[in-house]
């Protein structure tokens, strides 16, 4: 049966951003048949919403690499809205990548976000480069631009990148990714507006003009706010820490005040002139529904 390519003639990403505000919505593949029905949930739930487009994580070997295809594949498919298939260079030789960019290519997905991903060990483990693989992410954006007409979305790292915290050394791979051809970048998670000003601030200086979109993630429970600092580099300042404490023995308002601060970034950021925003929905609907609808509503109910 011929492939159906049903965003060829829609805009894409980077023309959506030029465009105006964007919202997005980041899932992970499931690994059960309850994780399915869930995810596929949330992405009916959120997809009333309108999202700009919505992403899918990349798992690099094996069946999970398999899970990731058929999620995308499935709201490429089943949903009206752009999709985003993740890739990484983690475990996999260069012909395994061109392998995951012609399935997704079969799938009609035209965008792709081109990240190193974190080493096999896990974070804080030393990145080693897979043999006949790619060494970092610059080198991606290469190779799935070479592999045909998809728009590439990048990482970027407002806490500074986890191996080395340098925030000038970012800011220069990040104008290297631009010039490889990214035409917009994802923020990791954080929580200090600052950090995404001081971030861009840096990346403009050097010329570098790519809409950088910062990722947001609601925090649900305060058992979340530790695995931020392990996973990504990103510390919870004290104060917001304080906050979730205050109330950690009841989870509804501990969901109440995860609200609370997601909302007082987001509009901060959308002030200061981010070109849309990121949620990291962890496969569940109902703090971003919420998060979005706030701000959607106005100031006065921010």
């Amino acid at each position: 049966m011929p492939v159906s390519y049903r965003f060829v003639s829609e805009p894409t990403i980077a023309e959506r951003l030029r465009a105006g505000r964007t919202s997005s919505f980041e899932f992970f593949p499931p690994k059960t048949a309850e994780g399915e029905r869930q995810l596929r949930q949330a992405i009916g739930e959120l997809e009333a919403l309108a999202p700009d487009f919505i992403s899918v994580t990349y798992g690099a070997t094996g069946s999970t690499r398999e899970r990731t295809i058929a999620a995308t594949r499935y709201i490429a498919e089943e949903t009206s809205v752009a999709t985003m298939g993740h890739l990484t260079c983690v475990g996999q030789r260069v012909d395994e990548l061109e392998g995951a960019l012609d399935a997704y290519r079969q799938a009609g997905v035209k965008h792709i976000l081109a990240l190193r991903g974190d080493p096999v060990g896990g974070p804080g483990a030393p990145w080693r480069t897979h043999p006949g693989g790619l060494s970092n992410a610059t080198q991606l954006v290469r190779l799935v631009k070479a592999s045909g007409d998809f728009c590439v979305g990048v990482a970027a790292f407002p806490d500074g990148h986890p191996d080395q915290f340098d925030f000038d050394l970012d800011a220069r791979i990040l104008a290297d990714k631009e010039q490889a051809g990214a035409e917009f970048a994802v923020t990791q998670l954080f929580f200090r507006p600052e950090r995404y000003a001081e971030l861009v601030a840096r990346v403009r200086r050097l010329g570098c003009r790519l809409p950088i979109i910062p990722g947001i993630m609601p925090v649900t429970s305060v058992a979340q706010v530790e695995r931020f600092a392990t996973l990504s580099g990103a510390d919870m300042p004290a104060e917001l820490a304080a906050r979730l404490e205050a109330v950690a023995d009841d989870d509804e308002a501990v969901g109440q005040v995860g609200e609370d601060i997601a909302v007082e970034l987001c509009v901060r950021l959308l002030d200061d002139g981010a070109p849309g925003l990121h949620f990291f929905t962890q496969n569940r609907s109902r703090a971003t529904a919420r998060i979005l609808a706030r701000l959607r509503a106005g100031p006065s109910r921010a």
